[in-house]
This record gives C-alpha cells, structure tokens and sequence, in this order.
C-alpha cells in the first residue's frame, strides 16, 4: 500500500498553496497517498486545526503522516518538528498545533494556568514518544521562502518520511513540545 500522508490547513482551496505543497510532496515520493482533512480552517487558528486533526487522525491505518500547517509564526524562531507517536507521525510547526493528539496521549491538564507563555506550555514526553526539531536542509525544498515552511521544509520532510527515511536523519533530537490551553466540559453547580 502506498504511504498515505494527510494534509491540514488554514490555506483555503481558492488558490494553488495546496496544490503545490501536494506537489512539493509527490517531488520526494511520487507514489505518496495525499488526503486532504481540512483547508478551510479559519486563518491562523491553531486551536481549530488541532481539534480537526484530533477528531480525523485515529480513523487512519497506523503509521499514518499528517501534516499540519496552521503557522502565524511562519519565518520565526518557532521550530518545525516530527512527533512519532506509537500509531502515528506527525510533521507540524511547534505552535500548539498538536495539543489534543498530546492531551489525547498524555490527559494534559491544560486548563489556563501562569505556566502557559502567550497561551502555550512546554509538555515534556513520556514513553511511547519520539520527536525531533527539523534543522537537517538537505531534506527542504530550496530555496526556502520565508512565508511558505508548508510548501518548501514541512512538504519535502513529509515525502521523505514516506519513502522510510528514519526519524532522525531529519533533525536533532528533542524532549518536548508546546501545546495550547484546550478549552474542557465542566458541569457548572446545577449539573448543566
């Protein structure tokens, strides 16, 4: 069976951004299976493209790619990274973008705390959980745009995780990531 690699973003599909990062893909490993969750995330809402990609990736065969590129941050210091999980990769910008697959993992109590910074938190691992930060730029498509890490870092990575490339041949290894503050059910005093 061909790799299959999911792809979610805020990019809309009223133009060609995710054309050609399925191109940027299909350029590494041109057999890659590509299936679109979701491009009509609201633009740059984290927290709404975390909560799509948690309610669609269990429903795929184990060792599944997802990519996700919801990223205000895109051109900063924010690192890009690859989460391995036991049924899963994960090829994302280190933004909270992963929070409910961590919290689907770990239960992180992530209601609003003082240790979240500008709304995220820093989770480090437990067992089960591998991750590196994507610094190798043999992998990335060059040049590399400032304003397109999805199409030119996130992409070519994703393609080659595909064709069975270990883990860390992408980057360095790394210990934690940051989720956001996931808003939870409570039952107020009259149980509603």
């Amino acid at each position: 069976m061909s790799p299959i690699i999911t792809l979610t973003t805020d990019f809309g599909c009223d133009d060609a951004y995710v054309a050609a990062m399925k191109g940027a893909i299909l350029s590494v490993n041109p057999e890659a299976n590509i299936i679109d969750i979701n491009h009509s995330v609201k633009p740059q809402n984290i927290l709404q493209a975390a909560f799509m990609l948690s309610t669609a990736y269990r429903y795929f065969p184990k060792q599944t790619i997802h990519m996700a590129i919801v990223d205000p941050g895109v051109g900063s210091e924010r690192r890009g990274i690859i989460l391995k999980t036991p049924s899963a990769y994960f090829v994302a910008p280190d933004n909270g973008i992963l929070s409910y697959i961590i919290d689907d993992l770990f239960h992180v109590e992530s209601h609003a705390s003082t240790e979240y910074t500008r709304g995220l938190k820093e989770v480090v691992f437990k067992a089960g959980l591998e991750a590196v930060a994507i610094t190798d730029p043999r992998f990335w498509r060059q040049p590399v745009s400032p304003t397109f890490h999805g199409r030119d870092i996130f992409a070519p990575v994703a393609g080659g995780l595909s064709l069975g490339i270990s883990l860390y041949e992408f980057g360095e290894k790394i210990s934690s990531l940051h989720v956001l503050s996931i808003p939870k059910p409570a039952l107020d005093p009259e149980g509603n």
